[in-house]
């Protein structure tokens, strides 16, 4: 019986291994190493100033999702609060039917996936996926990191496709702060 359990150990740790990199895609990759340098306020992937203003001041990041067409970091300073967003602009399409496919993807990528901190600490992100409907002109998606312990419950990461002026944006978003109140300030400021 021992010389079974023996023989089955490095079998169900194999399998535990490999399910572990299904979860591993290169979206899931990108978001990881963002979610790693959140306690640095970003600092390792901010890259050169692209905008500030009273409140805001506005890099490029080093680092984006493949195939996205933009992606920022964003120090937000109010009321004498500090707030840090790394926003990753991942389609922007006039096709309602191409965005919400890449909603549906990059949630496919991210949901339960397994993402580890500088520190080691293992987290899983959790978020219930809602249909994006072509009337509803804002679809979000909101994902935990499960166990929220520590700092890292005040992180956000947030899918979200709504509608502009040129047609439909699907965005990805890390922050500590409500994205929605980080855009306002941002449009205000231009």
């Amino acid at each position: 019986m021992r010389s079974a359990i023996l023989t089955l150990a490095p079998v169900i740790l194999s399998a535990s291994l490999s399910a572990q990199g299904v979860f591993s895609n290169k979206t899931q990759v990108i978001l990881e190493k963002v979610i790693q340098d959140y306690p640095n306020r970003f600092r390792n992937i901010k890259g050169e100033l692209i905008g500030q203003a009273l409140q805001t001041a506005r890099y490029k990041s080093t680092i984006q999702i493949p195939g996205a067409t933009s992606s920022t970091v964003t120090l937000v300073t109010a009321s004498g609060n500090e707030g840090y967003n790394w926003n990753c602009t991942v389609l922007e399409a006039t096709d309602f039917t191409a965005a919400k496919a890449r909603f549906a993807q990059i949630y496919g990528e991210l949901s339960n996936s397994i993402v580890t901190t500088a520190e080691q600490k293992t987290y899983i992100l959790n978020g219930q996926y809602e249909t994006p409907v072509v009337d509803k002109k804002y679809t979000t998606v909101l994902f935990s990191l499960l166990p929220g312990v520590g700092d890292m419950k005040r992180l956000r990461v947030d899918l979200t496709m709504h509608e502009e002026e040129r047609g439909w944006v699907v965005e990805l978003s890390v922050t500590d702060q409500d994205p929605r109140e980080i855009a306002q300030l941002e449009r205000s400021a231009k």
